[in-house]
């Protein structure tokens, strides 16, 4: 009798294994094959609530930046998702920074601080606690969160050793998968991210002017640094023989100095055709700008119309560096007088300079063009920008910047911020 029943106890335990290994195979292929965190975790806490006989699970991550639990996935218990966890409380903070599968056999009879924490939680999610499993969720070492089971559907309520062997044996799958979903799902939105970004460098190319292949006065290019620029350029037919034109950079970089760089420039492009009094048209630009960007955000702004009839240009200038005008006998003037940047200081009233223009090239550029750095860390500089602006005057203006630009960053200097130039040739 004792040897039979040692038999049916060994028959018992080989089958149990087979039905884990059988279980373990069956999550790894579920979770390997699918990047839908949300249902795959459902699925996998329904089969381990089958498997150990649970009466709820639940999954939490862990939050790096807010050092708390955040439940992603539970079954049979609710309102997890109304509340955070500090990673210090509870079985799920000891199993956390154990790296092992804890048991509680009964809730009531465990320290007091545990108990404490049951007691809360159950308040708070109208459930009744008695016996705990928690295992960490490992991948290399580093715990990402943990599997919490809760109460055996026995009689006693209470789980049993093996109980927590099985739970920490199919946590390891399970850890695996939530991080390769995550992966998954990060690189994803990264994508989406980038290809957003993309868009907005598309839309932003065609609020720049195009240079045209017929001979015209104006002309520009912008190399943004990354995808999206935070400089822009446009001008104009004005009529009569007058063109329009603004250069503006936007303070910072990235998506933010990339929006306020669209609203300046869809802004000017409007006011541009029907207010030629340049500081007026600051003016109006500054105003809108300080009622609605952001605190510390700031753009620099030259506007300006050349009369052709008149052999003069009529200049504004907010706080943008200041242009280089280039004479038909080779000497540099720069225009210095400029107010304050757009976006500092409301009702501000910019001044307007009438000057002479006659056989000559005024360059506007912005910062990013001075401040491209050799192997040796020294900046081009207003005298280095000179020299290029000499070696391609001849050219016409339509092709001159971009051999200007292409011969600045094949000598190996480093763009560090969007490349901007507009010139304005006077016959």
């Amino acid at each position: 009798m004792i040897f039979g029943a040692k038999k049916i106890e060994v028959n018992r335990v080989e089958d149990n294994s087979r039905q884990d290994l059988a279980l373990i195979t069956q999550m790894n292929q579920e979770l390997a094959g699918s990047l839908d965190l949300k249902e795959t975790l459902q699925n996998a806490l329904e089969t381990i609530i089958k498997r150990i006989n649970a009466q709820a699970a639940n999954i939490f991550l862990i939050d790096e930046k807010k050092q708390v639990f955040q439940c992603i996935s539970s079954k049979y218990q609710a309102y997890l998702e109304d509340f955070e966890i500090p990673l210090t409380q509870g079985v799920m903070g000891r199993a956390a920074l154990g790296k092992k599968c804890i048991r509680v056999g009964d809730v009531r009879k465990d320290v007091r601080e545990i108990a404490e924490f049951y007691f809360d939680l159950d308040n708070k999610t109208n459930f009744t606690t008695y016996s705990v499993l928690c295992s960490p969720l490992l991948v290399s070492g580093e715990c990402i969160g943990v599997i919490h089971c809760l109460n055996k559907k026995t009689n006693t309520k209470l789980f049993e050793e093996n109980d927590r062997q099985l739970l920490e044996t199919l946590s390891g799958p399970a850890a695996l998968a939530i991080k390769n979903a995550k992966t998954a799902k990060e690189l994803i939105d990264k994508n989406r991210m980038q290809k957003e970004i993309e868009i907005v460098g598309e839309i932003q190319k065609t609020l720049l002017s195009e240079n045209k292949n017929e001979e015209f006065p104006i002309a520009g290019i912008n190399i943004p640094a990354k995808v999206v620029s935070g400089d822009f350029y446009n001008f104009s037919d004005l009529g009569n023989n007058k063109f329009g034109f603004g250069v503006a950079d936007v303070s910072g970089k990235g998506i933010k100095s990339s929006l306020l760089m669209s609203k300046a420039s869809s802004l000017y492009r409007c006011l541009s055709k029907t207010i030629f009094s340049t500081s007026t048209l600051l003016k109006i630009l500054n105003d809108e700008i300080c009622e609605t960007t952001t605190r510390g955000m700031f753009v620099t702004m030259i506007v300006g119309v050349y009369d052709k009839n008149k052999n003069e240009l009529l200049l504004s200038n907010a706080g943008h560096e200041p242009p280089l005008i280039f004479s038909k006998d080779g000497k540099f003037n720069t225009i210095d007088e400029a107010g304050p940047p757009l976006g500092i200081a409301p009702n501000f009233k910019f001044t307007e300079q009438i000057i002479s223009f006659k056989e000559s090239s005024m360059y506007i550029f912005t910062d990013g063009i001075t401040e491209m750095k050799n192997n040796n860390g020294e900046m081009l500089g207003q005298e280095g920008f000179q020299d290029y602006i000499k070696k391609y005057q001849s050219i016409p203006n339509n092709k001159r910047l971009q051999k200007m630009i292409e011969d600045l960053i094949t000598s190996g200097r480093i763009q560090k911020d969007d490349l901007t130039i507009v010139t304005v040739d006077a016959k």
